[in-house]
C-alpha cells in the first residue's frame, strides 16, 4: 500500500524524531529547516530534503510545522501556498494562540488540526506514546494511520481548534509545581550530606498516590460537591507553618506562598472543612476565566 507522503517543517529535536518515525514507517518524508544542516542525519537516512519552505509545502498533502510557538509557524509558511493542502501544528502555545493560528491558516486555504505530544522525543513512535488532536475532524480521520505512526495513544478531542493546546495548558500545569517539588526536596537532603536518588523510592510512591485520587478529586470537581473530603482545606492550612519551616534546613521556600496564599483565601471563604478540590472553584473565579469558559467549552475526549 502507497504511504502518504508528509512534509516535516521545523528540525529541532522533536521535529527530527518526527521526520525520522515517518522514514521508519516507509513514508516518503520531505522535510525543510532554516539551519539547512539539521537536516543532514534525515537526509542520510531518506528523507529528501526541500531548497525552499515553498518546494517543502509543495511536497506532501499533509504538512506537519513543529516549530517553537504558533508565531514561529506563521512566520516560516508565510509565503508558502496552503490551499488543499493539511496543515497539523505541534508547537507550544496557548488556546488563544491556537484560534489565532487556525483562523490564519483557514484563510490561506489549509484544513487544520493543531496537536500536542505527551512525550519527549525519544519516545516518539511507540505504542503508548499519547498525542492529542483539535480541529478538523476529516483531517484527522484520513489522516489517522500516517499520525498514529508517531504514537500509538493517538485521539481526536473535537473540532474546536484550541483544543489540544486547551488539554496541553491543563495537563502542563502540574508539570513545574510538581519538579519544583522534587527540587525542593532534593536541595533539602543534600542541606543534610544525602543524595536526590535516595529520595526516588519515596517521591515515585507519593506520585503514585497523588495519581490513585485523582478520580475522586476530579469527581468532586465535576459534581461540585466537596463536603465528603479526604483531605480538607483546614489540613492544608495547618501545614502551612511546617513547610514553610524547612527554610531552617537552607532551602528557598518562597515558590510555595501564592499556592499557601491560595489555601488561606479558600479558609477564610469558609471552605476550610470542605475537600481541596475546592480550590478549583476559586481558580475558575474571575471575569477572564467565565468568559473563556462560556465561549470555548472543553469537549471530553472521545476514548474511555
Amino acid at each position: 500500500m502507497t504511504k502518504t507522503p508528509v512534509t516535516v517543517v521545523g528540525l529541532g529535536s522533536m521535529g527530527s524524531a518526527l521526520a525520522s518515525a515517518f522514514l521508519t514507517a516507509g513514508h516518503p518524508t520531505t522535510v525543510w529547516n532554516r539551519t539547512a544542516s539539521k537536516a543532514d542525519p534525515l537526509v542520510a537516512q531518506g528523507a529528501l530534503q526541500a531548497g525552499t519552505v515553498e518546494d517543502a509545502v509543495r511536497a506532501s498533502p499533509l504538512i506537519i510545522a513543529c516549530l517553537t510557538t504558533y508565531e514561529d509557524t506563521r512566520e516560516a509558511l508565510e509565503s508558502a501556498a496552503l490551499t488543499g493542502r493539511a496543515l497539523v501544528t505541534l508547537n507550544s502555545g496557548s488556546p488563544a494562540g491556537a484560534r489565532r493560528m487556525a483562523e490564519w491558516a483557514t484563510n490561506r486555504g489549509a484544513r487544520f488540526l493543531d496537536g500536542a505530544i505527551k512525550n519527549v522525543p525519544s519516545a516518539v513512535g511507540a505504542p503508548d506514546t499519547l498525542l492529542y488532536y483539535g480541529g478538523d475532524k476529516t483531517v484527522f480521520d484520513e489522516h489517522r494511520d500516517t499520525l498514529r505512526v508517531l504514537g500509538g495513544d493517538t485521539v481526536h478531542l473535537g473540532e474546536d481548534n484550541d483544543l489540544a493546546a486547551l488539554y496541553e495548558t491543563a495537563v502542563g500545569g502540574t508539570l513545574l509545581p510538581a519538579l519544583v517539588g522534587f527540587f525542593q526536596g532534593a536541595a533539602a537532603l543534600r542541606s543534610r550530606g544525602l543524595g536526590a536518588e535516595t529520595l526516588l523510592p519515596y517521591a515515585t510512591k507519593w506520585f503514585e498516590m497523588i495519581i490513585s485520587v485523582l478520580p475522586t478529586l476530579a469527581k468532586e470537581i465535576d459534581s461540585g460537591d466537596y463536603s465528603n473530603p479526604a483531605s480538607s482545606v483546614d489540613i492544608f492550612h495547618a501545614g502551612a507553618a511546617a513547610d514553610l519551616e524547612l527554610a531552617e534546613e537552607g532551602v528557598d521556600v518562597g515558590w510555595q506562598l501564592p499556592m499557601h496564599d491560595l489555601v488561606r483565601r479558600a479558609a477564610e471563604a469558609g471552605h476550610g472543612d470542605r475537600s481541596i478540590a475546592v480550590l478549583t472553584e476559586l481558580l475558575s473565579d474571575g471575569a477572564a476565566g467565565s468568559s473563556t469558559t462560556a465561549k470555548h467549552p472543553s469537549h471530553p475526549a472521545d476514548r474511555p
